[in-house]
């Protein structure tokens, strides 16, 4: 059972909005901070937003500040990254992933130890 699962990714316009959805599996959802990742082509994976277990606390890459909203639905083992006014330099496949127990989010991937399998995200010009 593959623990993250990634849906939402498509191909859009610039300016466009999507919505992306990870529904996590096998572990304890509700207890854990999240985040999201990118990988760009011929790029390294980067941090892009950041969640605690509550959702009361939110954290954004300086390059996604204001246009993306992180959000969890714990009752659902859902967590949502909400894009808006999206640029081609977005296009990136797009990774969930589960801080390990007892950290907090950073934007380093060694501190997580769940990942999706990622979606793909194109911004068209």
């Amino acid at each position: 059972q593959v623990p993250l699962v990634e849906s939402g990714g498509g191909l859009v316009q610039a300016g466009d909005s999507l919505r992306l959805s990870c529904t996590a599996n096998g572990f304890t959802f509700s207890s854990r901070a999240m985040a999201w990742f990118r990988q760009g082509p011929g790029k390294g994976r980067e941090f892009v937003a950041g969640i605690n277990w509550s959702g009361a606390r939110t954290y954004y890459a300086d390059s996604v500040k204001g246009r993306f909203t992180i959000s969890r639905d714990n009752a659902k083992n859902i967590e949502y990254l909400q894009m808006t006014s999206l640029k081609p330099e977005d296009t990136a496949v797009y990774y969930c992933a589960a801080v390990k127990p007892g950290q907090t989010v950073v934007a380093v991937t060694t501190s997580y130890d769940y990942w999706g399998r990622g979606t793909q995200v194109t911004v068209s010009s």
